[in-house]
């Protein structure tokens, strides 16, 4: 299994663990003449008003630390584009960029990283691999 299938699983299990059902895996848009797939998607009862929550997560692994710039620009393009494609389709559901717990204490401690991320108004996940869990949501 590939370390991107390992952290799709932890992110996958992460989110049940959380409360969330996930509802696509993956989640496929068409819009503008394109087709986009973007990792989960999930949903979550809220009890006390009785609707759904939705969210959409592309998950990243940043693993090779001496190309985590390039995966960053990647994982940026992509879910700047993805918002864009569910703002269309699906409007209530919210994208989240999932990152591991290490990567964000480390590249996106970085000032350009984590000055892009607020910029862009990028949402994220940050996982715990090891206990499977979600450690922080960030809006």
């Amino acid at each position: 299994m590939s370390a991107k299938d390992v952290f799709h699983e932890v992110v996958k299990k992460a989110l049940q663990k959380d409360g969330w059902q996930i509802t696509h895996d993956p989640l496929s848009i068409s819009v503008g003449g394109v087709n986009l797939s973007i990792d989960l998607a999930a949903e979550k009862l809220i009890a006390a008003e009785k609707e759904g929550e939705k969210i959409a997560v592309e998950i990243k692994s940043f693993l090779e630390r001496s190309s985590a710039i390039s995966e960053f620009h990647t994982a940026l393009g992509q879910f700047i584009n993805y918002r864009g494609a569910l703002r269309r389709r699906q409007p209530d559901r919210v994208l989240y960029l999932a990152v591991p717990l290490t990567t964000y204490k480390t590249f996106f401690s970085l000032d350009f990283p984590r000055d892009m991320i607020e910029e862009n108004q990028v949402k994220m996940i940050i996982y715990d691999v090891e206990n499977e869990v979600i450690a922080e949501w960030i809006n």
